[in-house]
């Protein structure tokens, strides 16, 4: 692995900054008091994200994409991480990969409006009682008949999904069926587009969120929400090698956005360890204090490290499910440690929404949580462990 950067690299991350901190962090005091993004605050910096080619960094060029490698696609999301989460991923954003899976008429309908900023998709898999164990959702999708280009109707509740109040549409996991195993039945996953707008399909609004202010989530209702053969996603029964295929990244792409939310943190704790003065002289010379500078710059080297690693080995196709659990558990966890330490080192001042660190200490937590929670990731790395033996 060659650790230095390419030119290119370097200039995506220089434009990348400079666009974080001219366009986003202006807005940020208002979203984050307000929970709210407007509409016309977001097609305008979409708009100079699209001219700056900041947009759907992360899709391939043949789909109109800037189509960067997994490696240097992280190294964006790092920047693009130290903003206010809703004004990153609304306005800067980037359509899942997985609409790149659909057929040629599919990729025309909704992949290529998505790059071209003009509509945005949502994921839909999480239910109230199916978070990590996904085979144990309860949404069902049935066949109106027994051919193959039959329609299927559509029943249950979806919800934590990520902005779908604006969505044009949601791409749906459902239990389409069940198979036998030796640890009893196991649900068939089928994935479908829904079109918001389609008889049966309901948004509703979602849960507040102590994290990641004006970045909403909502409950989706299905109610023999009748859909065409032609909008499945991938094959019938197959929607869960379609989503570890084209979504094994998104992990890596939590733990990018926490590196430099760390970052931004950390550069606070360094600035006001220098300038604050107690007991006549910089708090940074006091051991209790310059420690935790020391130990946050470690676990911030060791969290990046593993990021990078497992973004390159993604790339050429030798990145296993411990890599990326490794790197995201990794990740999220140095970013709680790092927020917390920063705000211990501002002390009273560091919980003041005059400075970015308590934001970032409240965001933080919900990185434990989502794409797959802490005890998830463990539960992968100690399978693989134990997986050669048997056990």
């Amino acid at each position: 692995m060659d650790f230095g950067l390419s030119e290119e690299q370097k200039l995506i991350i220089d434009t990348t900054r400079a666009f974080v901190e001219n366009e986003l962090y202006p807005h940020e005091a208002v979203v984050e008091r307000t929970g709210h993004l407007e509409m016309d605050l977001i097609r305008e910096i979409q708009a100079k994200a699209i001219n700056a080619g900041l947009y759907a960094a992360n899709i391939p060029e043949e789909f109109g994409g800037a189509g960067l490698d997994t490696l240097t696609w992280l190294l964006y999301e790092k920047e693009l991480g130290k903003a206010n989460y809703a004004l990153h991923w609304t306005c800067v954003a980037r359509p899942s990969n997985i609409l790149c899976a659909g057929t040629s008429q599919q990729r025309e309908k909704y992949l290529l409006p998505c790059v071209r900023g003009e509509k945005w998709d949502c994921l839909a898999m999480t239910e109230p009682g199916a978070g990590s164990d996904l085979r144990g959702m309860k949404a069902t999708a049935k066949p109106d008949g027994s051919g193959e280009n039959s329609d299927w109707i559509l029943n249950g509740t979806k919800h934590f999904i990520s902005h779908a109040d604006i969505a044009d549409f949601a791409i749906c996991f459902m239990k389409s069926g069940e198979e036998d195993t030796p640890r009893g039945k196991r649900a068939l996953i089928t994935a479908f587009f829904v079109d918001k707008g389609t008889p049966g399909f309901a948004v509703r609004d979602g849960y507040r969120n102590v994290s990641h202010r004006g970045y909403t989530n909502a409950i989706l209702e299905f109610d023999n929400c009748r859909i065409p053969a032609e909008n499945i996603l991938g094959e019938v029964h197959k929607g869960f090698e379609v989503a570890n295929t084209w979504l094994g990244a998104t992990r890596l792409q939590v733990g990018a956005t926490c590196l430099g939310r760390a970052e931004r943190a950390f550069s606070h704790a360094v600035e006001y360890s220098a300038s604050r003065e107690q007991f006549g002289q910089a708090i940074g010379k006091f051991q209790g204090v310059s420690f935790k500078l020391a130990d946050m710059a470690v676990e911030m080297r060791a969290a990046e490290l593993m990021i990078l690693e497992a973004g390159w080995k993604y790339d050429q196709g030798t990145a296993s499910d411990a890599d990326m659990a490794m790197a995201k558990l990794k990740a999220t966890e140095m970013l709680a440690m790092v927020a917390d330490e920063a705000i211990q080192i501002h002390g009273g001042m560091g919980l003041m929404d005059e400075l970015p660190l308590e934001r970032i200490w409240r965001d933080a937590r919900i990185e434990r949580i989502w794409e797959g929670t802490s005890e998830i990731q463990r539960h992968i790395i100690s399978r693989a462990l134990l997986r050669p033996f048997g056990a």
